[in-house]
């Protein structure tokens, strides 16, 4: 092989390193059963002032991301709200609405009668975080801060009743 012919496939190695070293850096953290839950304040939605997961350290966590334009987040939004009233006491249930309007969310949760408690992350920093890749995703956090558990999709009763409460209880997943 000339000089010139290996300088050529020398750039073109170059050239594909590069790009999957951009590819890779571009997909974000990534987050794991038992990672430390990124946490910052974010605004409440229907009241004023910030919280953060710092606030519930001590109790198991489940944070659910969605926005109100998201068709499964409005499909999942009564399945979450009858656990969290089921399981109110055991977890907090706390509704992360991601990438959109203060003001959609508030009339989604008047919609759906969402109870437990709402925060806003207007532009999608938590949810980047999270490496959320799509609308809704739900993390269980422990009472240590970590992750527990992520499903990656919406949730139905089925899902939260047999992946999620049987950690918050302490058994194994069915």
């Amino acid at each position: 092989m000339s000089n010139r012919g290996f300088i050529a496939v020398l750039a073109a190695v170059g050239f594909i390193g590069l790009l999957a070293f951009g590819l890779i850096a571009k997909a974000g953290p990534t987050i794991e059963v038992g990672d430390e839950a990124p946490d910052a304040p974010v605004d409440r939605i229907g009241e004023p002032g910030q919280a953060s997961l710092a606030d519930y350290r001590g109790q198991w966590v489940l944070l659910n991301f969605w926005a109100s334009w998201c068709t499964p987040c409005r499909e999942e939004a009564p399945a979450i709200e009858r656990f969290a009233r089921e399981n109110r006491g055991d977890v907090v249930v706390l509704g992360m609405d991601s990438r959109d309007l203060s003001t959609d969310a508030e009339d989604f949760a008047r919609e759906y009668g969402l109870t437990y408690d709402l925060l806003h992350d207007g532009d999608g920093e938590r949810m980047d975080a999270y490496n959320v890749e799509g609308l809704p995703e739900s993390f269980l956090i422990d009472p240590d801060g970590r992750i527990a558990y992520a499903y990656r999709g919406p949730v139905d009763e089925e899902i939260l009743d047999e992946s999620f409460e049987p950690l918050i209880a302490g058994r194994e997943p069915t």
